[in-house]
């Protein structure tokens, strides 16, 4: 086993591992979010918003020490990334050996119809393309030893339980001298016994890790950028079972360094190259159909 893959072995261990820890640090007994809303030095908790871009700013926030506890335990020093735009959120360096980085991208969504959800795995653009070069990326994308995903997964509260406009004064805070409760603004404010008692806007959540390549499926993950795309299914998602899962990580590379630009001849017509199946077509090796995850892949045309 050479260095790398010894490495990448160990790593791929820890981060596993630490994907199991992280339900209960989160969630109650009940399976709901532990965070229940800021709080102002009057103790008054003021509920979250249900807003994605929100959720997961705060998931974010919620993870990071156990994130960094996890980094320390393995092994690694945590480098975030430069600019808010830049790949990945975070650039694991081996303390003993700063040649040995992975790329880890956190990515939060709730589920659809129970067993859906979806990620984009960030850009199949320059940084993908050009391996050596270092824009809108903290190392060079041939610098890492391995590209990861740490998942997300939750289930959004009936928007009717929550009301987004709501504070609570919570008695379990509450010091003896603090009786006397009033609205604030035009917002009520209504007293419980605890903390516990306040509805979380997500719950019963799902955390997977999976190298990024076993994830992705052959579509795009958002119509206007330049973003792979993530596959659908839950249970896939969580075993890493991609369209690219048998293909291998280079009929990934290859695939997604092409994407939108490769052209062939289709019945005297020149037509992109933008699924596996044509991908395959185009380089000549039907022979691996059978190793595509359709599940996960676009339509297969009809031949």
């Amino acid at each position: 086993m050479n260095n790398k893959k010894k490495y990448t072995k160990e790593f791929e261990k820890s981060l596993n591992e630490f994907v199991n820890e992280l339900k209960n640090y989160v969630s109650t007994e009940t399976g709901e979010w532990t965070i229940k809303g800021f709080i102002d030095i009057y103790k008054n908790i003021y509920t979250i918003s249900s807003d994605t871009k929100i959720v997961s700013k705060i998931l974010e926030i919620h993870l990071f020490p156990e994130i960094l506890r996890f980094a320390n335990k393995a092994g690694y020093k945590i480098i975030l990334a430069k600019h808010q735009n830049w790949y990945p959120d975070l650039t694991l360096v081996h303390k003993n050996n700063e040649d040995i980085k992975f790329a880890l991208d956190l990515k939060t969504t709730f589920r659809r119809n129970n067993n859906l959800a979806g990620f984009t795995l960030g850009s199949h653009g320059a940084y993908f393309k050009e391996r050596d070069k270092d824009k809108n990326i903290q190392f060079p994308y041939n610098q890492y030893s391995g590209h990861y995903c740490l998942g997300v997964i939750y289930t959004r509260t009936d928007l009717e339980n929550i009301s987004e406009t709501e504070i609570f004064n919570v008695n379990e805070l509450a010091e003896e001298y603090e009786n006397k409760v009033e609205p604030i603004g035009d917002r009520k404010i209504t007293t419980v016994e605890n903390l516990k008692s306040i509805v979380s806007v997500i719950k019963d959540f799902d955390f997977f890790a999976a190298p990024k390549w076993k994830i992705a499926s052959d579509s795009q993950g958002s119509g206007n950028t330049a973003n792979i795309g993530s596959i659908k299914d839950i249970d896939d998602l969580k075993n890493g079972n991609g369209v690219f899962s048998k293909l291998g990580e280079k009929w990934f590379d290859e695939y997604w360094m092409n994407y939108g630009t490769a052209t062939m001849i289709r019945d005297g017509k020149s037509v992109k190259v933008n699924s596996i199946w044509d991908f395959l077509e185009f380089k000549g090796r039907l022979d691996l159909i059978d190793k595509v995850n359709a599940k996960g892949a676009k339509r297969k045309p009809k031949k």
